[in-house]
């Protein structure tokens, strides 16, 4: 006979959302929405100085010079020193940067110079930071509740998103971006010291190695040795690019002229960060055997908001657009994390990672900056269908790579590296 204190109660949360991944998720929900919202603050800051669309550019440009610079050296010191540590430390540095921000924006007006440098301090945290993260989390969780997992952290952090975007183009049109940048400043403080508690035991320590260099090469070669890998990455160096002008510079400037100002436009940002939830939630029920492929076909979709600003379009058709490409882009994101948790190694995880996020942003400054000349020399219609036409061709070219159509979700994520996994045994992809 079983008494009622037998009778074995169900978990309260699942089995693969342990410690360090409820600290990760808590962090980056604090940090996302933060950050969404000053995305917009700092855009209509540089408009409120007097500046055009061509500054708006070279301020987001500024932030990403130095993330492309320092991307490959922050996913090599991940991979030796506690991943927390650099992930806390690189939080101090965007708390620090956003502060300085705000409190220029606030007591004065700020030169674009300013503007420049204190932004590119942020992204040089982001470069230390975004390796070591990724690194983290998927080191937090097991490969058969991969999928799962990443899908509840991304809608956590798109839900953020939601939250950020809606709330930040009301705020910077109530209080002004500088409360806005203020706060972002405050989440990356409090992110900071949630990720301070991440436990690291259970990761092995490194093998002392040959330095940076060594790292680096070593890195290279995981990353090389795989095609589904840089041809995904190769497609978003140009996706990124021409997404990130569309949405930073030419996207203010359309709902400046069309749609009534920062409101609107937060409003359409936030129906995009609800397309995001809605898709991870999709990932948390979906397991596509195909990973990339599907991934893949998910990313077409992203030319559609760049098509609909070139129009424009009226506000509730872009907010249906954005929704739309939201959750297209998270059926990409959750595929894309699980294949990377599936195929790399643990202690490579950070080098590899910042292979990846280098080659994703390293046309991004440059489109940046390009964007304001671009609308002069052909207008801003005709730059905009040009964004979405290459979205479209860079993403047709990518489902020639055969590993992309084939490479398919397995139950556990490897523990050996390619050079080893030639030589002992044939994991990986499936042809």
């Amino acid at each position: 006979m079983t008494t009622p204190s037998d009778t074995p109660r169900p978990p309260r949360r699942p089995v693969w959302a342990g410690r360090n991944y409820r600290l990760l998720t808590a962090a980056a929900f604090l940090t996302n929405g933060g950050s969404q919202a000053a995305l917009i603050a700092s855009a209509f800051a540089v408009l409120g100085a007097g500046g055009d669309g061509g500054d708006v550019g070279l301020v987001a440009a500024a932030r990403t010079v130095p993330l492309v610079v320092f991307l490959l050296i922050g996913g090599a010191v991940a991979d030796r020193l506690p991943r927390h540590r650099v992930m806390v430390a690189a939080n101090a540095v965007n708390c620090v940067s956003q502060g300085a921000f705000a409190v220029l924006v606030l007591t004065g007006e700020p030169r674009l110079w300013q503007m420049m440098l204190l932004t590119a301090l942020g992204g040089a945290g982001q470069a230390f930071f975004s390796p070591a993260a990724e690194g983290m989390l998927m080191s937090s969780v097991e490969g058969e509740h991969a999928g799962r997992a990443f899908a509840v952290f991304r809608m956590a952090m798109q839900g953020a998103a939601l939250g950020g975007a809606a709330a930040g183009g009301a705020l910077v049109a109530a209080v002004g971006p500088g409360w806005v940048l203020a706060a972002d400043a405050a989440a990356f403080a409090l992110a900071g010291a949630l990720r301070s508690f991440l436990d690291v035991r259970h990761i092995p320590p490194r093998a002392p190695g040959g330095g940076i260099v060594a790292d680096l090469r070593e890195g290279w070669r995981e990353f090389a040795g795989r095609p589904w890998l840089w041809g995904v990455v190769a497609q978003f160096s140009v996706a990124n690019a021409v997404v990130g002008a569309a949405d930073a510079v030419y996207g203010p400037l359309v709902a400046r002229d069309h749609l009534g100002g920062p409101g609107p436009w937060g409003v359409a940002l936030g129906f995009f960060g609800a397309g995001t939830v809605a898709g991870a939630l999709l990932m948390t029920r979906w397991r596509p055997r195909r990973l990339l492929l599907a991934g893949t076909l998910c990313v077409f979709p992203l030319a559609l908001p760049s098509a609909a600003l070139a129009v424009p379009v009226p506000l509730g058709v872009l907010c249906a657009v954005m929704f739309a490409t939201g959750i297209a882009l998270e059926v990409f994101g959750v595929s894309w994390m699980t294949a990377l948790h599936q195929e790399i190694p643990e202690e490579k995880l950070s080098r590899v990672s910042a292979y990846d996020w280098f080659g994703s942003i390293a046309l991004v400054p440059l489109a940046m900056a390009l964007a304001g000349p671009a609308e002069s020399a052909f207008g801003r219609t005709a730059a905009l269908w040009g964004c979405a036409a290459l979205v479209v061709a860079v993403t047709a070219a990518v489902l020639g790579v055969k590993d992309v159509r084939t490479l398919r979700r397995r139950g556990r994520p490897v523990t050996v590296s390619t050079a080893s996994a030639d030589a002992e045994s044939p994991v990986g992809r499936e042809g």
